[in-house]
């Protein structure tokens, strides 16, 4: 049995069991996985994947069990490495950072500053994308560190941590019917066309809920993952917008009105995180500090310490989080 094997049976199974697509990650040639992963199984005397003509239609059951002590052995093997690389020079390596847009335009920008000004040597790659894809590309490894605020912090392969809570606020045009309202209603937002987040984005789950429990339905004509488009569709007249607090900024949105609606709606909180079993460099810690400074080395080794979501949970209760 060799690490490549393993690296192979891996890739194929984040790319949906498509050889092409894993080979194309791994830059080396289709009949060459195909191959190893044969030699792989005829090895261990087992079937790794159930085949249909060419192609792989989905995992054997012992193939579950063996993929899943395969990432053990490559996050050890990662481990190690990053370990080595501690020791031999701290200043120098490779950040990998999943984000949305909503963290990365409006969140992000001093964070990432600070941290290229104390950290010159460290190569910082960013990416966005939808929270669900963020959650895989930190557990697969693809990245190093996870933000997001929804769908992240369901899954099990990630240790997630509270940064900081946040709320909403209502965007309308100058002459508005709601620009005098002094304390906004849901059935006031209910009332007319509202422009805001797709479902799975930037608490829009949230949003959803709220009304359901109220029985109102409310008329969404337009979603994007972007507050910059939402407010551009805000200024057209679609609708009114609702988008997360921080993305209001009143000097670069004037032409915009910013109603209250944090007693509207439960606060949502921000996560950080990284999978389990991953070996932490200094300048990891440190990152994760400056985006959320009750994030202490010390507070982030008790919550890979813990052995469940609740003990992290019963960790992070008795921290005061900053509310945006």
């Amino acid at each position: 049995m060799k690490l490549q094997q393993l690296r192979y049976l891996i890739a194929i199974a984040n790319n949906n069991l498509n050889i092409s697509a894993a080979s194309e990650k791994l830059y080396t040639s289709q009949p060459g996985v195909s191959k190893q992963i044969k030699l792989l199984e005829e090895e261990l005397g087992v079937q790794l994947f159930v085949r249909s003509g060419k192609n792989l239609t989905h995992i054997t059951p012992v193939g579950k069990q063996i993929l899943e002590r395969a990432n053990n052995i490559m996050d050890e093997v990662n481990n190690i490495r990053h370990l080595a690389s501690e020791f031999k020079d701290d200043a120098h390596g490779t950040l990998r950072i999943a984000t949305t847009h909503t963290q990365a335009r409006y969140a992000l920008p001093p964070v990432v500053r600070e941290f290229r000004r104390r950290h010159p040597g460290i190569n910082l790659q960013m990416q966005q994308g939808r929270p669900e894809e963020i959650a895989e590309m930190a557990a697969s490894g693809e990245v190093d560190i996870a933000i997001a605020t929804e769908a992240i912090a369901e899954n099990d392969r990630l240790i997630m941590m509270p940064c900081y809570l946040w709320n909403r606020c209502v965007l309308v045009p100058p002459g508005h019917p709601l620009e005098d309202v002094k304390k906004l209603s849901l059935e006031q937002i209910a009332a007319h066309p509202i422009v805001t987040y797709v479902f799975g984005f930037t608490g829009r789950s949230q949003l959803d809920h709220t009304f359901a429990k109220t029985n109102l339905k409310p008329n969404v004509v337009f979603t994007a993952v972007d507050s910059d488009i939402i407010k551009t569709y805000v200024r057209l007249g679609i609708g009114i917008g609702i988008i997360a607090r921080m993305a209001y900024n009143p000097s670069d949105d004037k032409d915009l009105i910013s109603l209250d609606a944090s007693h509207l709606f439960p606060n949502s909180s921000t996560k950080i995180g990284f999978r389990r079993n991953m070996f932490l460099r200094r300048y990891m810690y440190d990152f994760m500090e400056l985006f959320a400074p009750h994030l202490t080395q010390d507070l982030v080794d008790q919550a890979i310490h813990a052995s469940s979501k609740e003990k992290i949970n019963t960790i992070f209760s008795k921290i005061e989080l900053n509310i945006y």
